[in-house]
């Protein structure tokens, strides 16, 4: 028997991981939802493209992508002694960085092209992610695609923002406006 842990407890190490990568995933995007908000003046008043779907849409796919991210960071956590297994955590955490980050961008700073460079690298990172989470896990890179897919269209949305409405890019709507007329 040439096996270093059981199928029982390598089940268990899994299970140990995702009870905190799951709730960790899911908070922390959360919180990141918290710093800029579909329900301001300054979003309301763009105008949307064809695709943008209902608001609720975003809040029932982002929570279970989170799940699932949480669950392939934890199948990655639990492969103890895999090879590039501190490569693909830290890939994780800068692409996850990097995710949690544009809602603070787009929203809160009103910035749509800003959003738009940040998700062209998340969509690079993520795909560096997922070539190494699949190298050591199949089912952690698999996890992972359904996400790549919502920020591929997600970027395809953010894009179409800032076709749609490029004087509101970096515009507060909070500052003074001084019209002058002639």
């Amino acid at each position: 028997m040439n096996v270093l842990a059981s199928k029982g407890q390598l089940r268990a190490s899994f299970i140990r991981w995702a009870l905190f990568t799951v709730p960790t995933c899911v908070l922390l995007g959360f919180l990141a939802s918290q710093l800029g908000s579909p329900q301001s003046v300054w979003f309301e008043s763009l105008e949307k493209p064809a695709l943008f779907p209902d608001p609720a849409v975003f809040r029932i796919v982002w929570t279970v992508l989170y799940i699932m991210m949480g669950l392939a960071v934890a199948l990655i956590c639990a492969a103890w002694g895999a090879r590039g297994r501190s490569l693909a955590l830290l890939l994780f955490v800068v692409q996850f960085v990097i995710n949690l980050s544009w809602s603070s961008v787009f929203f809160g700073s009103y910035r749509i092209s800003g959003g738009l460079m940040l998700m062209v690298a998340l969509g690079f990172m993520l795909l560096a992610t997922i070539v190494t989470f699949w190298r050591i896990r199949t089912l952690a890179g698999a996890m992972l695609l359904p996400y790549l897919a919502w920020v591929c269209f997600a970027g395809v949305l953010n894009y179409q923002f800032l076709q749609l409405n490029p004087d509101a890019d970096g515009v507060d709507p909070t500052q003074p406006v001084q019209r002058i007329e002639f």
